[in-house]
């Protein structure tokens, strides 16, 4: 990657153009663009996720890395394509008063007719929609289960403040759980009359699953705790008998239902690349994630 000190947006975007054509790509085959907000300690773990990423979905990936507000304003960068990039990356380190006016630098990097996607990995703004560089972005994409501190509290607050193109990847995780619970009410069309959650005791996947099985079975479900890894059971009790989901070991689950054999099923904890991905692949509002997110605002959550 090429350095770039003491830069700007207008250099950035000619290193960006050349790093193009030294790789031989004059032409711009990318989809989107994704800018990923993240601290110095941060900044290499996620744009190697991001990274990864894009390999389903070529991008213009901003990584910006938000340094201290005061002193001069500095922008630093390093620019290039290619290494295992389905696209172009840049990472921006700010210092100084420009870190309060991130959006300016950002804005002139967006790909031009192309959505706009962005990600905290760690810790998202209170209303990522009222943030700057949120506001630059149709896909705003937090993770409640990352945040260093106050986990709950971090999912509260992003119900609270939700708005169309937000989402979390707490939600992100319970792709194949839903799936699953989906799929077996397929099989047994039985009445459902209470529903359980069992996880780690601070889990914001398990608070939306709850949330979901009490909205979708208009049932009463309650919250155990465990040592996890992540959730590790969901039971759906019916008159004929409990259909359950048991992950003990974040690989594989046991299913059993009412008058069939218990089977085992493949239920692996995905990694971060791959939950990304998915939510890239949709950019319009998730009607479900919003319905969902109606009983975890402050007001409503579970204690």
């Amino acid at each position: 990657m090429i350095e770039l000190t003491d830069t700007n947006s207008s250099a950035i975007a000619a290193e960006l153009v050349r790093a193009r054509m030294r790789a031989g790509s004059p032409a711009m085959g990318m989809v989107m663009t994704l800018i990923v907000v993240v601290d110095e300690a941060s900044s290499e773990e996620a744009m190697t996720n991001a990274r990864k990423a894009t390999h389903e979905h070529p991008a213009r990936v901003l990584g910006v890395v938000l340094g201290s507000p005061r002193g001069k304003a500095v922008v630093n960068a390093q620019v290039g394509t290619g290494a295992g990039w389905g696209g172009e990356a840049a990472i921006i380190r700010l210092t100084g008063e420009v870190v309060k006016h991130a959006d300016s630098v950002v804005l002139p990097l967006l790909l031009p007719d192309s959505p706009v996607a962005i990600w905290w990995p760690h810790e998202p703004p209170a209303d990522p929609a009222g943030d700057p560089l949120g506001a630059l972005a149709k896909r705003r994409i937090t993770d409640a289960a990352e945040v260093h501190r106050g986990k709950t509290k971090a999912l509260e607050t992003q119900c609270a403040s939700y708005v169309a193109g937000n989402t979390d990847l707490a939600w992100t995780r319970l792709t194949p759980w839903r799936a699953l619970l989906a799929a077996s009410l397929d099989q047994h069309p039985l009445k459902v009359t209470s529903a359980s959650v069992t996880s780690e005791r601070v889990s914001p996947s398990a608070d939306l699953l709850a949330a979901w099985l009490r909205r979708r079975l208009k049932v009463e479900v309650t919250r155990h705790g465990s040592e996890g890894p992540g959730i590790t059971e969901v039971v759906m009790e019916t008159k004929q008998g409990p259909i359950r989901i048991a992950r003990s070991d974040g690989r594989l689950a046991t299913f059993t239902s009412p008058d069939r054999p218990d089977r085992p099923i493949a239920l692996k904890r995905r990694k971060l690349p791959e939950l990304l991905a998915e939510e890239l692949r949709r950019l319009d509002e998730d009607d479900v994630y919003a319905a969902t997110i109606t009983s975890l605002t402050p007001k409503k959550a579970e204690k």
